[in-house]
């Protein structure tokens, strides 16, 4: 039974989030369908995913891979798949054909994600409900050096969802990088985020807790202090699911053809 890897590109925004659900629309049940349609036998199996994004998160990266019973040729398995899928804000990339040992999830080795965070007076337009937005300009220099605090292998129970069912709450946060980009009128910060996995929540109640200090309600090193209180109620606000992107993930083998050392996308 050939296994295919799957990037995935897709617009949070109508989805319940990336996991199937009975009766709320998902990024995986879109796909699932469309899968069907190509691949009759595919119809009682399901598709796993690198990243299951919230309710609303987007993904320019995503990796999910599915066991077909016919053996594909990867491009016209892609362009069949994106027919099947109009209209939902969903696009496979490409599709690749691998080994049976990889797993979406299991064989990544790292995930990366980037939050978009607009300060503005002005509504959005082309923007609307693809970043999140503030009203006034925020430090950059503070953030980062909050930011740097958390950079490293950490107890982040902090900055980890109530409901969040990992194992535990210790990870390696590899970088965080942000970018100040001048916008009409405005200015748009971006938050780039690198780690082998992510607690439920993670990304978005770091951003939050950023902003404050952007803002000028927290010192810089609030931040250090939040994370080693290692207490939910220390964390500063969780921000919107919509300014958030999984840009992409890493395997020790590029799935989709590229065979440089280390981790794919780097």
């Amino acid at each position: 039974m050939p296994r295919f890897a799957l990037q995935v590109e897709y617009d949070g925004a109508p989805f319940a989030g990336w996991q199937a659900q009975a009766d709320q629309p998902s990024v995986q049940g879109a796909i699932e369908t469309a899968l069907a349609r190509l691949d009759p036998g595919f119809a009682t199996r399901r598709i796993a995913a690198a990243g299951r994004t919230d309710a609303g998160v987007h993904a320019t990266g995503q990796v999910a891979h599915a066991d077909l019973d016919r053996d594909w040729d990867p491009f016209r398995l892609s362009e069949a798949l994106n027919w099947h899928l109009k209209p939902a804000p969903v696009a496979i990339l490409q599709a690749a054909r691998v080994d049976d040992d990889f797993h979406a999830r299991f064989s990544a080795v790292e995930r990366r994600y980037l939050f978009r965070l607009v300060a503005r007076r002005a509504p959005m337009t082309h923007g609307k409900g693809q970043v999140w937005q503030v009203l006034n300009p925020l430090d950059v220099g503070a953030m980062r050096a909050g930011a740097a605090h958390l950079v490293g292998h950490h107890d982040f129970t902090t900055f980890r969802s109530s409901i969040c069912q990992a194992k535990s709450p210790v990870k390696s946060l590899d970088e965080i990088r942000i970018e100040a980009q001048p916008i009409p009128q405005g200015m748009e910060y971006r938050f780039h985020l690198r780690a082998r996995s992510f607690l439920h929540n993670q990304v978005r109640s770091i951003v939050g807790t950023l902003e404050r200090v952007g803002a000028g309600s927290w010192a810089p090193d609030r931040v250090r202090d939040a994370l080693e209180a290692r207490n939910r109620a220390a964390c500063g606000p969780v921000c919107p699911p919509h300014g958030l992107y999984l840009t992409g993930v890493g395997y020790p083998r590029d799935p989709f053809g590229a065979r440089g050392e280390g981790p794919t996308g780097r």
